[in-house]
Parts: structure tokens; sequence; C-alpha cells
């Protein structure tokens, strides 16, 4: 243990710690906008520059490492005084039209200079665009980069896709693709991890929500609203209510209050996709010599862009059931466009998803079974939902809790646990084992999938079936590992669930920007505790899953059901890995 000073406060702390960690023991905040805690440990912003007796020049507190009798000041005058001439330099070269900033009122750049009391700023604006192709799922604009390298860190560190690099040097520093490539070019996933861990607008996901209101304002046109299980955890974020106040029953509302023709749960075709993937796993594990192994599942579209680029040899060992989202698409332009009937060609399908990727999902060329048209037509993330209820002016918390439409807007406990990881494989399992037994297992049998641990594996016994290999990933730099484990054959698995976002779509690259803190564990906790309370914990005991199968789709793995919620993942392409283009 290390003994110092801070702002005149004793601190005692583990030898190593840096003066940023020792200050916050204490309760004493220095102002950060580069760091991240294991990530982006660089001291490249210097606004947290602090005063060290005995020395001449300032030192970063976020590497700066404590010592015995250190005698620190966070805030005295030459602190404060550089702290704030090194943000006013950053704030020169930053285009500072805040108010149509996507990251307006949460931008940490922004909350910085209010509580920095930066007024006016004596040094020239020289501010640097770049040309960026504007219909381009992922925006960056270097007008509001700050050179914070955080993006290039969490892409590199986390994700291990490298996609951004630094380029220039000195005052042309910045941030680009890596190999100088255009962004259409770079193997990117589309987690928007990147996103989210930018303290400013310079990165974005590019914003749909104009295409949904033109939607909701033309007359001849129905709109169908889905809404994934994770955004239920997080839709109200940005709006002031406490966790208690933003049920499912006012997020429902809510989009009601939007204009929504139809309000509908993504959770129904969670339920349709366990039904299919479940079918095709047993299918697959009983006729093990006819297949490759093991079987991954398919429903994250950063997981799939990931494996089709980096490991493209195991494309085929990907379910070929759709995932939730494509099948409501299918299904509400089909099956539901003829209950009610209404032309498919007239309406529009809008999903609301924590997840960047999903937007690149619904343009995929194949993704049109129903009725030639795009089966999802528009994708808006959590964030973009936010600014749409605020944009119509929308008084969520006046709102009554209201019900989901009927009938696609029913779902169980096990589609809700779609949003966490290990939700796919624990919901799969349940119903996997009561597809060859007919008994239910316990709803709580498959614990060992569930909890934040990036690589997760269990062995569960399937009474006729025998014993099933499993392994639960989530973060892509966890799913690197995995995919080289399985190729040096260092294991061995039957059923693999991957997600592309570490703790699964609760911590989606669209779901709202807290600054410093990581909350897919948390609204992970929610989604299993929704599963918990739930009156039907199996998939397969859905009543409307089970009257779409009578009425329409016949049976799992049928021609009709094959025809609308299954897919060729072969049949299109992403850039590969520049490795692989080398070594081919």
């Amino acid at each position: 243990m290390v003994k110092l000073t801070i702002d005149g406060r004793e601190a005692l702390v583990p030898e190593g710690s840096t003066i940023l960690e020792a200050a916050a023991s204490l309760g004493i905040r220095i102002p950060t906008l580069c760091y991240l805690k294991d990530i982006n440990e660089i001291s490249a912003c210097r606004i947290c520059v602090v005063e060290v007796e005995g020395l001449e020049r300032l030192v970063p507190s976020c590497t700066e490492k404590v010592a015995e009798g250190m005698v620190v000041s966070t805030n005295s005058h030459r602190a404060k005084t550089a702290r704030e001439t090194n943000l006013k330099l950053i704030l020169s070269q930053h285009d500072g039209d805040c108010t149509t900033c996507v990251r307006n009122q949460n931008c940490q750049l922004q909350d910085l200079a209010s509580e920095c009391n930066i007024i006016d700023n004596p040094y020239p604006k020289d501010v640097k665009k770049n040309d960026w192709p504007e219909n381009s799922y992922l925006i960056r604009k270097e007008s509001k980069c700050i050179k914070c390298m955080r993006c290039v860190q969490v892409c590199d560190k986390i994700q291990t896709l490298k996609v951004w690099d630094v380029k220039g040097s000195g005052s042309r520093t910045t941030v680009g693709v890596r190999l100088n490539r255009l962004f259409t070019e770079a193997d990117c996933a589309l987690c928007g991890q990147c996103i989210t861990h930018c303290p400013t607008g310079a990165l974005s996901i590019r914003d749909d929500t104009a295409k949904v209101t033109a939607a909701l304002e033309d007359p001849e046109i129905t709109t169908v609203v889905q809404v994934a299980p994770a955004v239920r955890t997080a839709w109200a974020e940005y709006l002031g209510l406490t966790r208690e106040e933003a049920t499912v029953g006012r997020m429902a509302a809510a989009l009601r209050a939007l204009g929504f023709d139809y309000v509908f749960d993504t959770n129904f075709t969670a339920d349709l996709t366990i039904m299919e993937e479940g079918s095709e796993f047993i299918e697959r594990f009983t006729h093990r010599d006819q297949y490759n192994w093991p079987m991954f599942t398919s429903c994250c579209p950063g997981w799939v862009r990931f494996v089709k680029s980096q490991f493209p040899e195991y494309t085929t060992n990907l379910s070929t059931a759709k995932s939730p989202q494509a099948m409501f698409g299918a299904v509400a332009k089909s099956y539901f466009a003829e209950k009610i009937g209404v032309d498919p060609h007239k309406m529009r399908v809008i999903s609301v998803m924590p997840c960047t990727a999903k937007k690149s999902e619904c343009d995929i060329p194949n993704l049109k079974d129903a009725c030639g048209d795009p089966d999802v037509d528009v994708v808006i993330t959590t964030r973009e939902l936010g600014r749409l209820l605020r944009a119509y002016h929308v008084n969520v918390p006046a709102l009554q809790d209201e019900p989901f439409d009927s009938p696609l807007g029913s779902g169980t406990g096990a589609a809700v646990i779609f949003g966490a990881t290990g939700g796919v494989m624990d919901a799969a399992l349940r119903s996997a084992y009561y597809l060859v037994t007919g008994t239910n297992p316990p709803a709580d049998a498959f614990t060992a999938v569930r909890g934040m641990k990036g690589w997760k594996e269990a062995n569960f016994e399937v009474p006729g079936a025998g014993t099933v290999r499993v392994a639960v990933v989530s973060g892509l730099g966890n799913t690197r590992q995995l995919m080289e484990s399985l190729k040096r054959g260092d294991a061995e698995y039957d059923f693999v669930e991957i997600m592309a976002c570490p703790g699964g779509c609760s911590g989606g690259g669209g779901q709202p920007i807290h600054e410093g803190e990581e909350l897919a564990d948390t609204r992970g906790q929610i989604l299993w505790n929704l599963d918990k309370n739930s009156v039907i914990r199996y998939s397969h005991e859905n009543p409307d899953v089970i009257a779409l199968y009578r009425e329409y789709l016949e049976k799992p793995l049928g021609q009709k059901s094959h025809h609308l919620l299954h897919t060729d993942l072969t049949e299109w392409s992403v850039p590969m890995n520049p490795n692989l283009q080398e070594k081919a």
C-alpha cells in the first residue's frame, strides 16, 4: 500500500494505482476526456493533468502512478489553467454547432466546456472536414473528432477488428479507416461499440427517423412497428423515467402516440425463432454426419458479418433460421397482411432495435420472401426512438400502460431473454429438450449459460438425444478466441450462441450512451427478471405461435416456414479481412 496526500487529504491505495484512481478512492473527481479504464489509458487529451509537489511539469493523472509521500493538487491554479487551455485548444479544432449534433446534451466535451466555464475561446478555429457518404450505416465526422483514440482502442482491444487507425502526425494527426481503405471496403461488423464509446458526435449511426416520419404521415401506408426485447430495458433512459416507470405497457402506449397503426413485440418472433432454430438443431444433432459442427446461432447480424469476413469457412455452420427481426417482417407481410386484408406493398414494417447492425440486415437482398419487397423496411435504434418521442412531443410520463396488439404481440419468458447474453441458448435448450422428450425441463435448468462472463461452456443431458456441449460468447474479441480455438481443435461444441456486443443486445451499439457506464449487465438482469415472472416461460407454449403454425405455417421446418423463416447466408457477401485477402 502507498500513502499520499491529495488536495490535503490522506489516501492509502495499492501500489501501482494511478493518481486518478487514488483521487477517486477519496471521492475526488478529476475531469477526463480520452480515458477509458483498461482500454484507453494514453493521456492523449491532457485534461486530467494535476500538480505534484516537487515536479516541474504537470502530470496526467490517468497514467501517472502514485508514490510514497506524494503530495498532489488536482485543482491548483496551475493545473486548472492548463486544463482549461488544453480544452480550449481541443475546442478550436472542433465543430461547435452543438444544437444540430446527434450528441447534443449527451456529449462529454460539451459537459466539460460547461463545467470549466469556457464561454469564449481566444484560439482561431481550424476545423477539418471529411468526405463521408451520408447513406453509410456508420457516419464519421472529422469536424467533431477530438483524436482521443477511443474508437481505435475499443475496436482493437475489445472487438479485435482493427477497423480504425491513427493517420498523419503532429497537427495532422487524425483517425481513419485502417490501410487507407474506404469505409465501404472495411471488414466492419457494424457492432457500434466505437460509437457508444466516442465522447462526442464524431461517430454515429445513420439516422433513419425521417423515413419513419414519412411512413407515419402517409395515409396510404399501414405502419407496423416491432420492438426488440432489449429495447424495453433502455427506451426511457433519456426521458427522465425511472426503471419502474419505464414499463413495457408504457412503451407500447408511447409508440401508439407516435401514430403507428399496429404495435407489436419482437418477442413473438423470438419464440418463433426458437421453434425453427431448435428444430433445426435437433435435425442436425440426430444426423450428425450430414452437417458441419458446431451449429451457430444466426440472430446477431454483427456476428454474422464477423464470421463471414473473418472465418468464412464457418458460414455454413450458421443456423439457416432468420433473426427474430427478419422473421417478423416476413410474417407481418404475409400472414398478418392477409389477416387484416392489407396489400403488403402498402405496408411498412419498422423495427426498433438496440443494434446498429440491424440496419444493414434489413438491406440484405434475399430477405424479401413475403411479397418481393424488403421484409423489414426501416430500422431505428433505441436512441432514435428517444429522439422521435421528443420530436413528436409525446408526454411519456402521463401515458397509461397499454398492451401490444394481437396476434404478433405476445411473447414468453424464453423470448424476452434474447436480449441478454446466454438468453438465446437458454431459450433454445428449453424447447429442444421438450421437442425431444415431450416434457418440459425446469425453466431454470440451464443457468450455467447465464451471466456476463465473455465465454461460457456447459454440457447438458437431453434424454433420448445425449449430451449437448454448448458455449455462449459475447463480444467479438472473445468470439475470435473461440473461433481460433475451434480451428486449432482445442474446443468442440454442438451448439454455440454468439452476440457481437459485450453482454449481448442489452449493451448493443444502438442503446442509450452513458459516459463511463457499461449497463449491459443491469439491463440484462431486467430481462432475466421478466422471464422469471412470466406466466409462460417456454417458446413452444406461446399460444399465438401455436396458432400461426396451425393456421398458416403448418410445422417447424415445413415448406412454408422454410420459405418465409429461413435464408441462405452464403448468397451475399461482406468485405473480407485484408489478411485473408492477402492469403487468397
